[in-house]
């Protein structure tokens, strides 16, 4: 029998970080700065007690599994840019003026890594225990999705939309994560949809077709 105060925890952790993404418009110092989000994600995880799995057979797994979910992304980005309401929409998206930045630091650390510790590592592994393996699940992927509102708010995108999509991706990351014993995957595929996105976004309106 699981212990109630573990559920409430767990409960509590997914409530405190879609309370947290709502600070994302917040001029707090050092909020928006990628080595603080993923610092906070990586203390997340390890007051969580969550594997990283990047080592061994893991890391192996985690590659393995990763970079086929991230090819397969990159092979469908590749193909709905040359669909017209795609590029329009490519065109519409706001773009940071250092595209490097935003490329090389921005996504991988202050998205990608920060988001899989914080709910494939810690949500996920307290979730995990305290609710079993497909409540637990749902629970981290509904947690992730709800985080995603004041993106959608803030980029003019169907905010339901956003959540289910974001929601359904939180469960294949999860699943991922699962499957290898390594945030490695979740992190691989989840910084292919980023990634091939945000390069899609600057080719597009850099060339301007």
């Amino acid at each position: 029998m699981v212990p109630n105060t573990e559920r409430l925890r767990t409960l509590g952790l997914a409530a405190g970080l879609v309370a947290y993404s709502a600070t994302a418009r917040w001029q707090i110092p050092g909020r928006h700065h990628p080595v603080v989000q993923a610092a906070l994600g990586s203390a997340l995880a390890k007051a969580a007690g969550a594997r990283a799995g990047l080592r061994g057979t893991p890391l192996r797994a985690g590659l393995g599994e990763g970079g086929a979910a991230a090819a397969v992304v990159a092979a469908a980005v590749a193909a709905g840019i040359v669909l017209p309401p795609v590029r329009r929409a490519l065109r519409q998206r706001d773009v940071p003026p250092r595209g490097w930045r935003w490329l090389a630091v921005d996504i991988p650390l202050g998205t990608v890594w920060a988001e899989e510790a914080a709910y494939r590592g810690a949500l996920g592994t307290w979730a995990g225990q305290a609710f079993g393996a497909h409540r637990g699940r749902l629970l981290q992927a509904t947690a992730f999705g709800l985080s995603h509102v004041i993106d959608a708010r803030r980029g003019g995108d169907p905010v339901v939309g956003t959540v289910l999509v974001t929601g359904a991706a939180g469960w294949i990351f999860a699943v991922l994560a699962e499957r290898t014993g390594s945030l490695l995957a979740p992190a691989l595929a989840h910084l292919a949809i980023n990634e091939a996105g945000a390069v899609a976004a600057l080719v597009v309106q850099h060339n301007r077709y």
